[in-house]
This record gives structure tokens, sequence and C-alpha cells, in this order.
């Protein structure tokens, strides 16, 4: 099996999130997820370990002339990667691993298990016979 490539999702990662049975909106987020995973795998130049500090992300950032040519958004998307870094942090505590080290199938399944505890939270109690 191929190393997954770190930065922008791959054929098979874009395949496996579409092929969950999540609504189209919760795909939409765990592509972002992922997308973000991938992004702080590539600042880090790493697949394992704990995520990139802020001076790492910003030299990523500086490294992308898009983004760096542009301060305003780049503090945007700063921030909004690290706040998908901090729910990757809680995923990975709840899996015992670094963040880094995380697989989009680790996503999956907790996207997916979210989905089953909302759904079965909002399944009506059924009366005795």
């Amino acid at each position: 099996m191929a190393e997954p490539q770190a930065g922008p999702l791959a054929s098979d990662d874009l395949t496996a999130i579409e092929a969950s049975l999540l609504p189209s909106l919760e795909r939409h987020h765990l592509r972002l997820l992922a997308h973000c995973l991938r992004t702080l795998q590539e600042a880090a130049d790493s697949r394992c370990g704990p995520l990139p500090p802020r001076p790492a992300l910003l030299a990523w950032v500086a490294r992308h002339g898009s983004l760096a040519a542009d301060p305003d958004f780049q503090q945007v998307f700063l921030s909004q990667l690290e706040c998908a870094a901090l729910q990757l942090q809680e995923l990975a505590i709840s899996l015992d691993c670094e963040p880094l080290s995380l697989e989009i199938g680790d996503l999956i399944a907790w996207a997916e298990a979210a989905a089953r505890t909302r759904l079965s939270l909002a399944s009506p109690v059924q009366p005795p016979g």
C-alpha cells in the first residue's frame, strides 16, 4: 500500500470519505478536517508526532505564495487550522495516539460514531406495548 501524501487530499482519501454513509454536510466537514490533518502533517514534515507549533505553521504559510500574499486571509486560515488542530488533538487523545498519526479512516470512524450517537439521542422512545 502506498504511503498517503501530505497536503492536498489524495483521491483515495476523498473516495473513502464519499463512501461513508454520512450526510453531505458532515462529509463536507470531514473533508475540511482531513485537509487540515494533511496540511498539519505537511507543515510538520511528519506523519507522526505532536501538532506543529505556530512558528512551523507560519513558516509553512510563508512557503505558499498565495497565502503569504494575503495577510488577512492568512490570519483567518491559521485560525481555522488551529481550531481543526484542537479537534484532531481531542480525537488523538481518545484514540491514545499522536495527532499527526491519525489517518483518514480514524476521522471517518469518529464522524460515523458521532452521527450514530446523535441519531440515538434523537430517536423517540417507543412506549411499552
